[in-house]
């Protein structure tokens, strides 16, 4: 029988270390690697070419849905499920629009989390019971009926996106220069790209922003410069 290789990515050590837990008492399932922020999973996956991947999505230095969406296109036989504590139809969207084979709620069964594991692992999807039935609503596939806000956020660079969720957790320019290893003027094009894009032009209204479309948690700190 062969394994299954999967790469836990979430930023709290007691939810990944009792997922690995559960993982680890499955004959089939095997844990090749923890991550605790979508940089370092994209480095890991980079290396490991797991089967499957568990992904956060709010973490710091780059999200579960960046991350996904950078991964999908560097792996495309890596398959990505999304892990959430909220099942808002822009999460969902957001998941499914960047290459998501699945989606679980944080609150799913042992049994389920198994279970979503071997499906896409072997070519198949899975949603959370809860949020299966809206599955074709938000369903790339449907994107001509999709509100302005989320075909222009489709528009965004992954670069931008970076830009974006740093921004919204207060980073100031020299500190997202510093974490993304560019320089302050590039900082600078970024972000006055992303107002553009967006119609948006004040820093509070790109939190909002990444509020609503699950790059940041309304949970996240942020500071507002």
């Amino acid at each position: 029988m062969k394994r299954i290789s999967v790469i836990l990515v979430e930023d709290h050590t007691v939810v990944r270390e009792g997922i690995r837990a559960i993982l680890m008492l499955e004959p089939d399932l095997d844990v090749v690697g923890e991550a605790r922020d979508g940089r370092e999973a994209i480095k890991m996956a980079t290396e490991l070419r797991p089967d499957v991947i568990l992904m956060d999505i709010a973490m710091p230095k780059l999200n579960g849905l960046e991350a996904t969406r950078q991964l999908v296109k560097i792996l495309p036989e890596t398959k990505i499920i999304i892990l959430s504590a909220h099942c808002d139809d822009a999460y969902v969207k957001s998941a499914v629009d960047a290459g998501a084979a699945g989606f679980l709620l944080k609150q799913e069964s042992a049994h389920n989390v198994c279970k979503a594991i071997r499906e896409v692992a072997h070519g198949g999807i899975h949603y959370s019971t809860s949020i299966a039935k809206r599955f074709i609503r938000i369903n790339p596939q449907s994107r001509s009926r999709s509100g302005k806000m989320e075909r222009k956020a489709e528009a965004l660079t992954s670069r931008e996106m970076e830009v974006l969720q740093l921004i919204a957790e207060g980073k100031t320019n020299k500190e997202t220069a510093s974490e993304l290893a560019i320089s302050i003027k590039t900082v600078e094009k970024h972000r006055g790209q992303l107002m553009q894009k967006l119609d948006i032009h004040d820093i509070a209204g790109l939190t909002r922003h990444a509020i609503m479309t699950g790059i940041i948690e309304c949970s996240v700190q942020v500071t507002i410069h």
